[in-house]
């Protein structure tokens, strides 16, 4: 197991992102990306770490953001052409790192196995990515969209113990 992990490491490796990287660029390819919200929602990634990883595949010409037409304030994740084929490649190598861990397996034990580890990473139950897809839509419109507070145009306070600018008050 740790020579496969090895192999993906390696693998993913090029990618900006690394792991994470690979999974925002094979959501974007299979159309699962949907808006920068949603796609850190539905891998787990904080979203100020999503806007920074998107900046890095963007960079790299692997993905696009381009903005939502429901909804102006959003954009949507788009794979490139070059993304495309980059993700072609990476899965390729993937397979290969794959079929060399369960080479010991018969084809239809391999078969079973993936079907469990597959139903383990979905929970037990099928999942529709239809629903799941209308459940993140739902989740990010519900959410509130708050802004930074505003900062005081006051001196801000200085740490206990600093010594304190003579005011007329303190003068008396």
């Amino acid at each position: 197991m740790r020579s496969y992990l090895r192999a993906v490491d390696e693998v993913v490796a090029e990618v900006p992102g690394g792991p994470r990287g690979y999974q925002v660029l094979a959501a974007a390819g299979r159309g699962e990306a949907g808006s920068q919200l949603a796609l850190a929602q539905h891998l787990g990634v904080d979203r100020t770490v999503m806007t920074y990883l998107l900046d890095d595949l963007e960079s790299a010409g692997l993905v696009e953001r381009r903005p939502d037409p429901a909804d102006r304030r959003a954009r949507r994740i788009w794979i490139t052409d070059d993304g495309g084929a980059r993700l072609c490649a990476l899965e390729r190598a993937l397979r290969s790192a794959e079929d060399a861990v369960l080479a010991p397996l018969a084809d239809e034990e391999r078969t079973v196995l993936r079907e469990l580890l597959a139903r383990i990473a979905l929970g037990s139950a099928p999942v529709d990515p239809c629903q799941v897809a209308e459940e993140l839509r739902a989740e990010e419109i519900s959410a509130p969209r708050g802004r930074a507070p505003r900062r005081s145009a006051a001196a801000p306070t200085p740490p206990p113990g600093t010594p304190r600018a003579a005011t007329p008050a303190s003068r008396r």
